[in-house]
């Protein structure tokens, strides 16, 4: 009874599917795999671009309120050397001329000077010029009038200074009138400029900027001082509209992210800003979602994978038959099955029982192939990996290095694998490499007769490009937009020896300087450029830029009769 329920069950269950071609059941199966993970994947990929700009603004804000920090301490260590200066006894007797001179030498070379005016707003002293020479009045950007009626310490906004003609700032303490006898305002005056090395981008994003706002909202001092320069108003698009409170952060209509944070005790501000695009951080806890959500939608859509491959397994199993039968030599004739393709297969087997014997051998020739190029491969690859673990101390620069290195590799097996490993003409290799770079090319010049270079020249060549492209774009030429690179090769006969020729020429960028010590790199374009060639390699580091010259036995680039022969 219950051996004939499954049997009726399994009999509906086959008919259920009708006899259709093997794409339609493919298209099936792949929808019920892959549909539910992108809806997944796709509601994943919103949640942590959500989490990535929360993430990025609190980065932001923690990041504004270290530099308001550091502003901050640098205005209370002026208002600190205030209130010593204003204990000195020369104010006390009136003699400012004493007190100009031990002021003038113990604050000069630290970028600060002092002015003593009274409450008209005359100077009655400036450390920044001699005591003798006549003085004007205090600028009306310092406020003093309203400092000295507040009788508390006080930072001005950033103004244009008469004496130092530069955009500075003062820190102003009203004076007690037992010092009247010198003034009644002791100022301390600073040039925007040497707070530079209190703001720091080194942990923001790139293309993002710092800023410190005085109270009229201009800038006081930013990370890009020629692009947003100190004195000019702070105009940022919807910035100064939502900075409100004490720290906090926005986004703009632009996708622009707006950090801030207000000095305390002070009128002053810091703001970071910058793309969101920059970000490229993600949640751990983000990551798990999708790892955990994904797992339980690939077993429901392998789930239904299974219910229908179900029926492709009848006839899968009946094409293997075939196959068993022709692996022991016999001659079959073609099966029926309930895809028409598969009744195409079995027609196609049938045929192939009559050429099997070629088929092996073809076999035989190609997987000898590919041992051989695999061993040439996992050769270099393994010697690249032993001198990158000896140069970097962590799992992640070596990590980094070995995964550009393999970059490298990659792009000359890629262009090898699209015309079947038989060998790459020298410029098209060349250009090859310097696409993957962007628009390098439009710096380079080539000048050569065109070859074909064999399949083991295309990797080692390949790679030494790759490398010497790299070293540009850091160092040299190409680091700079109006640098260029000459590469020329030529073939040289001399006596009975055939010379291949390439120079690679650098010129318009900085000046090059020999490394301290040979890395990886020197290692490519030198070490491992004569032991691959059995080549001549000069270098030549000077103000002009890097010179990198080969000489080489032309039968090295060449493609040999029979490769296959060779260990």
């Amino acid at each position: 009874m219950r051996n004939t329920i499954i049997f009726r069950l399994r009999q509906r269950f086959a008919n259920f599917f009708p006899t259709a071609p093997i794409g339609v059941y493919l298209v099936i199966m792949t929808t019920v795999i892959t549909l539910p993970l992108i809806i997944f994947v796709g509601y994943l990929m919103l949640k942590l671009e959500a989490d990535e700009r929360e993430d990025l603004q609190r980065e932001a804000v923690e990041d504004a309120r270290t530099i308001s920090r550091n502003v901050d301490r640098r205005l209370q260590e002026m208002s600190t050397s205030l209130n010593l200066l204003s204990q000195f006894p020369e104010l006390e007797s009136g003699d400012l001329s004493a007190f100009h001179k031990r002021v003038s030498e113990s604050l000069e070379s630290e970028g600060l000077y002092v002015i003593i005016a009274t409450a008209d707003g005359k100077q009655r002293l400036n450390s920044r010029v001699p005591y003798d020479r006549p003085l004007g009045i205090v600028p009306p950007d310092v406020k003093l009038s309203a400092v000295l009626e507040g009788k508390r310490l006080a930072v001005s906004n950033i103004f244009y200074g008469n004496t130092s003609k530069e955009w500075v700032f003062n820190v102003t303490l009203p004076l007690t009138p037992a010092l009247s006898a010198s003034g009644d305002a002791l100022i301390m005056t600073q040039n925007a400029s040497d707070l530079i090395g209190l703001i720091s981008t080194d942990g923001l994003p790139a293309d993002w900027t710092i800023a410190v706002l005085d109270g009229d909202n201009r800038v006081v001092v930013s990370s890009e001082p020629e692009t947003i320069a100190a004195g000019s108003t702070f105009d940022q698009p919807l910035a100064t509209g939502q900075i409100r409170g004490f720290s906090g952060s926005f986004e703009d209509d632009n996708n622009n992210i707006y950090a801030y944070s207000q000095l305390p005790g002070w009128q002053w501000k810091a703001v970071v800003w910058g793309s969101s695009a920059s970000s490229q951080s993600a949640l751990v806890g983000t990551w798990r979602k999708m790892m955990i959500g994904s797992f339980v939608l690939v077993m429901i859509a392998i789930t239904g994978a299974y219910l229908v491959g179900r029926q492709l397994r009848g006839s899968i199993r009946e094409l293997v038959n075939m196959a068993h039968r022709i692996g022991q030599g016999e001659i079959v004739s073609p099966i029926d099955t309930k895809i028409k393709e598969a009744n195409h297969v079995a027609v196609a087997l049938s045929n192939a029982s009559f050429d099997r014997s070629q088929a092996e051998d073809r076999t035989h020739l190609i997987l000898h192939e590919l041992v051989h190029r695999s061993k040439n491969m996992l050769t270099l690859v393994q010697a690249m990996m032993r001198q990158l673990a000896r140069e970097n101390t962590t799992v992640a620069e070596f990590q980094k290095e070995v995964d550009h290195r393999l970059r490298g590799l990659g792009m000359s097996i890629s262009a090898l694998s699209e015309v079947q490993w038989q060998g790459l003409p020298m410029r098209k290799l060349i250009e090859t490499h310097l696409n993957v770079f962007g628009s390098v090319d439009q710096q380079v010049r080539l000048e050569g007769d065109d070859f074909m270079l064999s399949p083991e020249a295309v990797q080692n060549f390949g790679l030494i490009l790759h490398e010497l492209t790299t070293n540009s774009i850091k160092y040299g030429a190409l680091s700079n937009p109006n640098g260029m690179i000459d590469i020329a090769w030529r073939r040289d006969t001399q006596e009975d020896h055939d010379l291949l020729n390439v120079t690679w020429v650098e010129s318009g960028g900085p000046a090059a300087v020999a490394p301290e010590r040979e890395g990886f790199g020197t290692t490519i374009i030198k070490r491992h450029a004569e032991s691959a060639f059995s080549a001549n390699i000069s270098m030549d580091y000077n103000e002009h830029g890097f010179r990198w010259t080969m000489d080489a036995p032309m039968r090295h680039f060449l493609k040999r009769k029979n490769p296959i022969s060779e260990d």
